[in-house]
């Protein structure tokens, strides 16, 4: 009884699971396509270690590039300087810049990584990340330079020093609030404002914007800057500007909305195959689950017939005297039936006290796992990691399962009991009063 309620809670799981990633994809694909369609003159410039903070690259040997000091994780972080920006920011048809300085946060987790070959490796990683922007109202009014789905608070303006905003989960993790300190790199900074990811940024990431001269005060990067953001004068002459930013700085790397639209159509063809992949894993679960459920009815009817089996043949004395004082066959039948039922009965109240215990246990060791099966060709990753914001679900009993298998615990014992129960009414009293 546990594995019959078991097996379909593990189904309902994954099915449940896969329709929320599946529209979750959806969704992030559809935001991340807006947001690449209103930014066809953007052009973002940045170093080439970006802001991969994990598996940085030994300082920049060119003179128009300065090394800051080493993130965690890294040989060194490089970064653009004053007279870098400068330069690109007179190329022609280049008519506004945004300067950004991105930095990990001192604090540090650990995290297991599985290759597609079933190797597993360590990383160590920033709890968040550190984006400091230049506080500019015109840029702020006209671009998207921070956040907009604030929550509670307020977002930066032109002038402000020593605030942060922070996404919702970073309130949790630092156990602040709005108005509320935080300690970063040393400093303490004001709680300005708290804001949800949405788009690209909505997989559940911890970040925090400030004023860019405050990330370069707490990091001791004066003057430097690790991304630029640059709008063109029209979209026409985005290539052209790219093309000179790339011959004249090798060492910077050059995304474009052909670059971007490129890279979102790959993620889409990449998560579309993984997602086939588990739809198809899905259909296999269910055909391997119908057969274990079965088997489990099957052994279940089995068990019940061969007890009652076995007590009729001790009881058959007992039945020769029930007919003797006048019990009909009826009467006889009637009696084993209800005998078996209520064995069964108890037994599924016993089964389903285990399988609302242990559902989860049981459902993953026998069902294969939609998202473990569909990692290992590299896409989603196992039970219990989350894909765009959606953690996968885990097998649960719910009260119409629960029904269901009171149900099948009746329906099963009647049918198990039903020939030993047959068998009892036909023996005759003076057999059964010579039986041994």
């Amino acid at each position: 009884m546990a594995i019959m309620v078991s097996v379909p809670a593990g189904i309902t799981a994954n099915q449940e699971a896969t329709q929320s990633i599946t529209a979750n994809f959806n969704s992030t694909l559809s935001n991340m396509q807006a947001e690449i369609n209103e930014t066809t003159t953007l052009i973002q410039v940045q170093t080439s270690s970006g802001r991969n903070f994990e598996f940085g690259r030994p300082p920049s040997t060119s003179p128009d590039m300065s090394s800051g000091p080493p993130s965690f994780g890294s040989e060194g972080e490089s970064y653009m300087n004053e007279t870098v920006v400068n330069e690109i920011s007179s190329i022609g048809g280049v008519k506004d810049v945004v300067e950004f300085l991105e930095a990990p946060s001192k604090e540090t987790i650990s995290e297991t990584i599985s290759t597609p070959f079933g190797r597993t490796f360590n990383i160590s990683r920033a709890v968040y990340t550190i984006t400091g922007v230049s506080l500019n109202s015109s840029l702020i009014d006209n671009y998207s330079v921070l956040p907009t789905n604030i929550t509670k608070g307020e977002s930066l303006q032109e002038g402000d020093s020593g605030v942060v905003i922070l996404t919702s989960n970073l309130t949790d993790y630092f156990g602040v609030g709005l108005g509320d300190k935080v300690e970063i790199y040393g400093k303490y900074f004001e709680v300005k404002g708290i804001y949800e990811p949405s788009g690209s940024d909505s997989t559940g990431a911890r970040a925090l914007y400030m004023n860019i001269t405050d990330t370069q005060t707490i990091t001791d990067n004066a003057g430097n800057v690790s991304r630029l953001d640059l709008y063109a004068e029209n979209a026409s002459m985005v290539n052209d500007i790219a093309d000179v930013i790339k011959v004249a700085y090798s060492d910077l790397t050059v995304t474009t909305y052909q670059d971007r639209l490129s890279n979102l159509e790959t993620l889409q063809q990449r998560y579309k195959d993984n997602l086939s992949s588990a739809q198809s894993t899905l259909s296999q679960t269910q055909a391997t689950a119908t057969q274990e459920i079965i088997i489990a009815v099957v052994a279940t009817s089995l068990i019940v017939l061969f007890m009652m089996l076995y007590t009729v043949r001790e009881r058959t004395k007992e039945i020769g005297t029930f007919k003797a004082i006048g019990f009909s066959n009826l009467n006889v039948m009637t009696q084993f039936l209800l005998e078996g039922v209520l064995l069964s009965l108890m037994a599924g109240v016993v089964g389903i006290a285990i399988g609302y215990i242990a559902a989860p246990t049981l459902s993953s060791i026998l069902l294969p796992n939609v998202f473990s099966s569909s990692s290992s060709s590299g896409g989603f990753q196992p039970t219990g990691s989350s894909l765009f914001g959606v953690t996968t679900s885990t097998a649960t009993l719910t009260p119409e399962l629960m029904l269901l298998a009171f149900g099948a615990a009746i329906l099963l014992g009647a049918l198990g009991s039903l020939y030993p129960a047959w068998r009892a009414a036909k023996i005759k009293p003076a057999e059964a009063m010579r039986y041994e």
